[in-house]
């Protein structure tokens, strides 16, 4: 049997409904909905309780990106990154001004991951770590880089002096 099309998989019946959003594992939903406030510029635009009034899982959009965001679920294989020691994706955002951004972050309690700097691929960019380990660089769009550029400076790194 052919395996099926992932495009046609997807269900484009819902046009509120995008076809990407993350789903993040926290530590602590509310204290991370207040961080992603402050920090991200979030907005909640849903949460779910369970009958404990506790979150099942919050809903919020990132400039556009729509965040999803729960407490890990015993006895499942989802952890957020500083129960489990790993951050295994970097969640980048355009900014106008990454050091602001940075400021904003690191106001609202994230931990320094990467310092802001002018990076060769054409960006002023820096990264935090947020209050569950969730790594998030806010780029700033200084020039364009050739590709050809770009890779010779990749060359560069990858063999060494």
């Amino acid at each position: 049997m052919p395996e099926p099309d992932l495009e046609e998989m997807m269900d484009a019946s819902t046009e509120a409904v995008p076809n990407f959003a993350l789903h993040l594992i926290v530590d602590d939903v509310d204290r991370s909905i207040t961080w992603y406030e402050e920090a991200l510029g979030a907005t909640v635009t849903r949460i779910l309780r369970l009958p404990d009034e506790s979150i099942a899982t919050a809903d919020l959009d990132v400039h556009g990106l729509p965040v999803a965001m729960a407490a890990p679920v015993p006895g499942t294989a989802l952890a957020s990154p500083s129960s489990s020691g790993n951050s295994v994706a970097a969640y980048r955002l355009r900014v106008q001004d990454a050091d602001a951004a940075m400021r904003q972050a690191l106001a609202a309690g994230a931990a320094v991951s990467a310092e802001v700097h002018d990076a060769f691929w054409g960006v002023r960019t820096g990264e935090v770590l947020d209050p569950s380990g969730h790594r998030w660089a806010f780029d700033q769009h200084v020039h364009d880089v050739p590709v050809e550029e770009i890779e010779s400076r990749l060359a560069e790194l990858v063999s060494g002096p």
